[in-house]
């Protein structure tokens, strides 16, 4: 039984093919049923993030016929009939195997480096792992990503300095109002990484923070442990008037600002520039809002612009990391233990928890 990995990320399709890609999290158990259930494939993960959509599947079948099935099924559960060569990337082991290594390392992320794809990461097996859609293959092979991406973090400097969608966000705001402490944050959807962002402003001398989120109680735990103030999500719209930046990252399937709404709101503002970061897939925010006076708006791509002026001095440490990635991902499909622990936990621990 091989391992596989379909899927698409920033590195091979836009946001706009990204978001028709994307799965919320309480439809990935039944995808992976239905998936299970065709015979295709007998253990799987779903990954999806902000930046990539990935199906890591352990299938028996031949390698030509079963990397073609899972392409076709991935498409098809997103109600896409054909196209997406350029976009979708399949790979058959041994590639399988390392190109998790490398997104659980951070090498293939937007950010070089950056530590929250492990945390998505984990979440997503874990997810497979709890209804039962993951065996000892996968199992093994990705308790044995998360103890790479350790070692790549202790033995090399890939992660050195500061570099995420946050502290992106941070030069980004920087950049427009020169300085934070008189500016006031808005984040709509509690999620991590509009949480990870949040801190990164407030850290950098933002003024104050309003959490709008569909569950109210999420908002107010956010709103108190950040210092902040919880507001309805019905009511995010009434405090546009006072906000200078916005970060949206909720998981509706539909914009949730556009041109039509903004334009009264943006009209009491009375000439005040106003920052709006998206980082919702599928986006939150209508492309065409950027259009509007005095709105500057960025979705994840183009935070891609701003990283690639901290990517000199991590690049340099890339091949060190392959190396490892390599090996390892050499010796687990040789089922033999590395020569070097490097830090890695042993064979038969325990699941890692997302959090960990």
């Amino acid at each position: 039984m091989s391992i596989y990995v379909i899927g698409l990320s920033h590195r091979t399709a836009p946001v706009a093919v990204r978001e028709k890609m994307a799965f919320a999290e309480q439809e990935i158990p039944a995808t992976l049923g239905r998936l299970r259930e065709s015979g295709l494939a007998e253990e799987a993960v779903i990954l999806s993030t902000c930046n990539r959509v990935e199906l890591y599947a352990a299938s028996p079948r031949d390698p030509a016929e079963a990397m073609e099935a899972l392409r076709r099924f991935l498409l098809l559960e997103r109600g896409i009939q054909e196209g997406m060569e350029a976009e979708v990337y399949v790979h058959p082991a041994p590639r399988s195997v390392e190109h998790l290594f490398k997104v659980a390392s951070g090498l293939d992320s937007m950010v070089l480096g950056e530590t929250e794809i492990l945390g998505q990461l984990k979440k997503a097996y874990d997810l497979a792992l709890q209804h039962r859609h993951t065996g000892g293959r996968l199992n093994k092979t990705f308790q044995r990503a998360f103890n790479v991406a350790k070692q790549i973090r202790t033995e090399t400097n890939i992660q050195r300095g500061s570099i995420s969608v946050a502290s992106v966000s941070v030069e980004l705001a920087e950049k427009i109002f020169e300085r934070l402490t008189d500016r006031d944050v808005m984040v709509i959807g509690a999620g991590d990484t509009s949480e990870k962002v949040a801190r990164a402003l407030l850290s950098r001398g933002a003024r104050s923070l309003l959490v709008s989120n569909r569950s109210f109680d999420r908002a107010e735990a956010l709103a108190k442990e950040l210092g902040g103030r919880a507001i309805h999500f019905d009511a995010w719209a009434e405090e546009f008037q006072h906000i200078d930046i916005v970060i949206s990252s909720t998981s509706a399937p539909h914009y949730i600002i556009d041109r039509p709404k903004l334009g009264p709101l943006m009209d009491l503002r009375k000439n005040r520039p106003l920052l709006l970061i998206d980082i919702a897939v599928p986006r939150d925010i209508e492309p065409e809002v950027n259009f509007m006076s005095d709105v500057y708006l960025y979705n994840v791509d183009d935070l891609q612009t701003i990283a690639d002026g901290y990517m000199k001095q991590r690049h340099e440490e890339v091949e060190a990391c392959m190396t490892i990635i390599r090996e390892k991902a050499q010796a687990l499909l040789e089922n033999r233990r590395p020569a070097s622990a490097g830090g890695a936990g042993s064979e038969g621990s325990p699941m890692l928890s997302p959090k960990s």
